[in-house]
């Protein structure tokens, strides 16, 4: 890990769903404490709108994010890469560390559907700010 506030880059295929799910996660636990970043290797054209409608429900507004593509500026500048099946797209650096988290793609799913997902993001996000050892923010 760097010296400074740790970074953090959530890819998936399409940046659209889980990615963007846990991004929002992390930005409302971690506040400025981490800095974070998403991105896809193939960025689709909006965020899943039932993947918007459960972050919603669980207070968290992601409705201005918008799909990117995955950069190796975006990878060169995080701490840890985390992937949610976008396979070898993701370029590897040395120094950084990588993790696979295996979450069902909510694509094409309804909001009931991407709820459990939602869910199993914000359990693995509350992991990752306690190895970072980032106290997470009260949420209301």
């Amino acid at each position: 890990m760097s010296t400074g506030t740790p970074s953090v880059l959530f890819v998936c295929v399409h940046n659209a769903g889980r990615s963007q799910m846990a991004a929002g996660w992390l930005r409302s636990l971690a506040g400025d404490a981490v800095e974070v970043r998403s991105a896809g290797s193939l960025p689709g054209d909006r965020v899943n709108p039932a993947a918007v409608e459960a972050m919603a429900e669980a207070g968290i507004d992601i409705t201005d994010q918008r799909p990117k593509v995955l950069t190796t500026e975006a990878v060169e500048a995080s701490d840890v890469v985390i992937t949610m099946g976008c396979g070898d797209a993701c370029p590897v650096f040395p120094g950084k560390r990588y993790l696979d988290w295996a979450l069902e793609d909510p694509a094409g799913k309804g909001v009931e559907s991407v709820r459990p997902i939602r869910d199993e993001i914000e359990r693995r996000v509350r992991g990752l700010l306690a190895e970072l050892q980032v106290d997470p923010l009260a949420r209301p």
